[in-house]
């Protein structure tokens, strides 16, 4: 499964509490841990997870914000509550809860599998400049 593309609005509307953003992906590849390979299986991992919910939450502000913008993350704080066989499908969600000082993004975090919940958490954001993107072929 690709992950979806990074498409900026061209009318970037600002970010609202309450926005949010589902994105799902399939537990393989880069995601994978078999944890030493003291668990006889390969299952989603801590960080790869974490890492979903982050490009999620990552996603969902990069959409509104204007050019010359983006977020890096500054602070997680995730339960991996169940595990996610590989193969299986996952939804990452992440929810806009704050937005202070007009840079700093909170977000409420989690990972589904169906209805079962994989990993919840927080997580915080910063606005930061960037330098401006070459056109593609350029």
């Amino acid at each position: 499964m690709e992950p979806p593309k990074l498409e900026r609005s061209e009318d970037p509307q600002p970010l609202e509490i309450g926005a949010e953003r589902s994105d799902e992906f399939v537990v393989e590849g880069r995601l994978l841990t078999d944890v030493g390979g003291t668990i006889g299986a390969s299952v989603l991992s801590t960080p790869g997870m974490i890492g979903m919910m982050e490009r999620t939450a990552a996603v969902l502000a990069y959409e509104s914000l204007p050019e010359g913008s983006a977020t890096v993350g500054f602070e997680v704080c995730i339960k991996h509550v169940g595990g996610a066989a590989e193969g299986s499908t996952c939804t990452a969600h992440a929810k806009l809860t704050a937005f202070e000082d007009g840079r700093k993004l909170f977000f409420d975090v989690e990972v589904l599998e169906g209805e079962r919940t994989i990993g919840v958490g927080m997580h915080q954001r910063r606005v930061i400049a960037v330098p401006p993107q070459p056109a593609a072929g350029a």
